[in-house]
């Protein structure tokens, strides 16, 4: 059983009709994620007090800065955005979101790539991308959680990794947070190459956190754990450390396998090194040999089932694997 992450959302996406055109963001990935997250939709917008539909907004670029401006009339809305953004941050730190699913592009949400312009109506973009208004306040105000944007989402790679850290996060404010020293080791035990994946100094340095030599309380170390964590995760590692891990939990069974296995193995590793399978096909042969030799250790470790299967659905820009 996975504890569920809590992620504010765009109201956009999958939520509402609130977009400037009265629509919503058809997303698959956000619907198949319903079963196994809380959602928390919001829209700046129309928490302003605009409806939908309403007249586009777009960031202009006024006295060197971006605005957050009407498309024809030019009334600048960013203070009230910011305003919002502000009171809102309270509630959503009562939430205790594990991450962001934000619009892209948009000058209210968008986390990145937002374009901006020498002006309100037919002015040309300026070579330039910013923030959105609303998402770069989140962004100041929630650091160490993870930013993504629906479109950045479609690509399954980009997908696995969020999904890798919302869980893992969900898992640590479920099972440690309001715990014991006893659940963060054992919360540390059974990450253990999860965590080597990412970073093998974080691995490292988390583990010294563990070993609390100051003898600090368990409120203080939780929250150094907890900030370090949320670095060790916060990029995705490259192949070649998955592949190192991947061996190494091969070498727990290699005098055990016949070398028809041993061979099969490999070429499954070949393939994902050449990007033809997912990382998971390959943890699944893993995973069945440490149920196949009842290896205890093995069994209980997050690399081999980070988030739920029915996630890991293999569809996207055709740049995922």
């Amino acid at each position: 059983m996975y504890a569920r992450p809590n992620i504010v959302i765009s109201k956009c996406i999958e939520h509402g009709n609130c977009r400037y055109d009265g629509s919503m963001i058809n997303c698959s990935f956000a619907r198949d994620m319903m079963p196994y997250v809380n959602f928390l939709p919001l829209c700046p917008e129309m928490a302003i007090g605009l409806p939908s539909p309403r007249e586009s907004l777009r960031l202009v670029l006024t006295d060197g800065k971006p605005r957050f401006r009407s498309y024809k009339l030019g009334t600048d809305r960013t203070d009230e955005v910011l305003s919002y953004a502000a009171m809102i941050a309270g509630e959503i730190s009562v939430f205790e979101p594990d991450g962001f699913i934000l619009k892209s592009r948009s000058p209210s949400c968008g986390v990145k790539d937002v374009k901006v312009y020498k002006d309100i109506g037919k002015a040309s973009p300026l070579p330039m991308k910013e923030r959105g208004i609303f998402g770069g306040a989140m962004m100041d105000s929630f650091p160490g959680i993870m930013f993504e944007d629906e479109g950045r989402l479609i690509n399954f790679s980009i997908r696995e990794h969020f999904y890798t850290f919302i869980f893992t996060l969900a898992d640590y404010r479920d099972k440690v947070s309001k715990g014991t020293m006893k659940d963060l080791i054992k919360f540390q035990s059974r990450n253990k190459y999860l965590f080597m994946a990412f970073s093998q100094s974080g691995l490292k340095k988390l583990g010294k956190i563990v070993a609390n030599h100051e003898k600090l309380p368990f409120s203080t170390v939780s929250k150094q754990y907890l900030t370090l964590l949320r670095e060790v995760l916060a990029v995705k590692p490259p192949k070649s450390r998955y592949i190192n891990v991947m061996l190494h939990i091969f070498g727990y069974f290699k005098n055990q396998l016949m070398p028809e296995e041993k061979s099969h193995f490999l070429d499954i590793l070949e393939q994902y090194r050449d990007s033809r399978i997912p990382q998971s096909a390959v943890m699944a042969v893993l995973g069945s040999w440490g149920i196949r030799f009842k290896s205890e250790y093995l069994k209980d470790q997050t690399i081999f089932s980070p988030f739920p299967s029915e996630l890991a659905v293999v569809t996207d820009s055709g740049k995922g694997l």
